[in-house]
């Protein structure tokens, strides 16, 4: 019997049906999309030339992001599309890729990349966006006139796309032209949606999509903060996605990580209340809400509490601020032109701050306290060793008076009266009431010489100017030798005049 063996060789076919190139900034991401609309459910891969492309890299599953080394893989069988995403770019990643697919045993059709890594100082950017729940706005750059793209990284640190978003161009102004801004709005958000996001150029090829992921946005969501007086009771209320409910949560101080973490209290996992000194903690499931309330509050309650609702392997969390205002006021009052000294305590080294505001919660900006006075004449030494610093204002006007608060977290309410200064303002009225007597006599002085001038000047100094001559002659009368008579005549050009002294006699 014999046998006969009979070896086949296969050869597979290769097909290249286009060349794209693909442009990235290293240390950002990189999305690209090869599509094979015709090919839904064909086996799809990509690889790098240089090593003959004998290590390719495919999801393995569909419809589900796998890590294949330093990229991760998803295989969209619903559009016909392999998705690739650097998480992280690098000078190695630069070369010439094969994004193809198996279309049987035989044949296989592949796309051609040629991928640039550029290094620009600029690119990637990274941003820190706190805001309150409700409505958010993220400012990103993107470096290209291409399409913005927008997306969120999920626990696998894959940047998915968000299709709730709302883009709205605005005029760019930096330093390159071709740099452009725009304002991403994100409309009812909730605990979930904070995290990292990324936004970037999309650039639509023939056969293939790709997102060059230059700015990175780490979004925090805060509440607003939560104020009361020393001594008294605050509620710190934290809201949670319904998706939780049957998770522990907890309500920390300070720092609220996995790694290192104060957790003042925790719930079971049914609607529960728990009590420890002077913490309860109430766990509402159907509200979708769990509460902390701390009595008889004091200095070293005030802060920053984060709400955390503990997940298999990470925290979903937001916090808040608990300002308390302590009992102790400080009045001030001052008049313009003086100097003054405030003395704030503060009740931890990192948290200090002076703020002009009718109320301390306005004081509480993006979740970190402001020094939000902006002025030379304001000035500010501390001594960490007495748990003092001291606010020093010069040349205080008047529109300096107001409400003040020092001390951060734990802050103390000053009033600061700023008056005018009577006794300057007396002694300027009177320098004005003199300054106006001496003006005045000095014009009344100036009106009469001028009269006198203008009276010598016209008065006759010839005779052939018409300067009328008086003749007087003196007339004796015996029996009346006190009398004394003078006469003038409008009509005559001579007058009379009669003096005689009495006792005179004429001769």
């Amino acid at each position: 019997m014999k046998i006969l063996l009979i070896f086949f060789t296969f050869y597979l076919i290769s097909a290249k049906v286009g060349v794209s190139r693909v442009s990235g900034y290293s240390g950002g991401g990189l999305m690209i999309k090869c599509e094979h609309p015709q090919y839904k459910t064909k086996p799809k891969y990509i690889c790098k030339e240089p090593d003959g492309c004998s290590e390719r890299k495919n999801p393995g599953v569909w419809d589900e992001w796998r890590e294949n080394g330093d990229v991760s893989l998803y295989d969209d069988t619903r559009a016909g599309v392999l998705m690739v995403f650097f998480r992280e770019l690098k000078a190695a990643d630069a070369g010439t890729y094969r994004c193809g697919v198996n279309v049987s045993l035989y044949t296989e059709i592949f796309n051609e990349l040629q991928l640039n890594v550029k290094h620009d100082a600029k690119y990637p950017m990274h941003v820190t966006k706190t805001a309150y729940l409700g409505e958010v706005s993220i400012t990103c750059q993107i470096p290209e006139e291409h399409k913005v793209h927008v997306c969120k990284e999920d626990d696998d640190h894959i940047c998915q796309n968000i299709s709730s978003f709302k883009v709205t161009q605005m005029n760019g102004s930096s330093e390159r032209n071709e740099d452009r801004v725009f304002t991403v709005s994100i409309s009812n958000v909730s605990v979930r949606d904070a995290g990292v996001y990324w936004c970037g150029a999309e650039t639509r090829d023939t056969y293939l999509t790709f997102i060059s992921l230059t700015t990175k946005i780490q979004l925090n969501l805060i509440m607003p903060p939560v104020v009361s007086h020393e001594g008294e009771s605050a509620e710190i209320i934290c809201p949670y996605d319904s998706i939780y409910k049957s998770k522990p949560k907890s309500l920390c101080k300070g720092k609220c990580s996995t790694r290192d973490r104060n957790t003042l209290s925790e719930t079971v996992r049914e609607e529960k209340e728990t009590k420890t000194d002077r913490l309860t903690l109430n766990d509402n499931v159907t509200a979708s809400v769990f509460t902390g309330t701390i009595t008889g509050l004091t200095a070293e309650d005030a802060g920053k509490y984060w709400c955390a609702v503990t997940l298999e392997r990470d925290l979903n969390y937001l916090y808040t601020h608990l300002m308390v205002i302590m009992n102790e006021e400080l009045n001030l009052t001052k008049y313009e032109g003086d100097d003054v000294s405030i003395q704030c305590k503060h009740h931890d080294e990192d948290q200090k701050s002076f703020c002009k505001a009718h109320e301390a919660c306005m004081c509480v900006k993006d979740g970190d306290s402001l020094e939000t006075i902006r002025d030379d004449r304001f000035s500010f030494s501390d001594e960490a060793s007495t748990g003092v610093f001291t606010v020093n204002i010069t040349d205080l006007r008047e529109e300096d008076s107001g409400i003040y608060w020092c001390g951060a977290h734990a802050t103390t309410k000053v009033n600061l009266t700023v008056k005018k200064d009577f006794s300057m303002i007396i002694i300027i009225s009177v320098c004005v009431i003199l300054l106006l007597i001496g003006g005045f006599t000095l014009t009344v002085w100036k009106l009469r010489h001028k009269r006198r001038v203008m009276l010598h000047t016209h008065l006759p100094t010839i005779p052939s100017d018409g300067l009328l001559y008086a003749a007087i002659s003196f007339q004796k009368h015996e029996e009346s030798l006190s009398d004394a008579a003078v006469r003038f005549s409008k009509d005559d050009i001579h007058s009379d005049y009669a003096a005689v002294s009495r006792r005179m006699r004429l001769n």
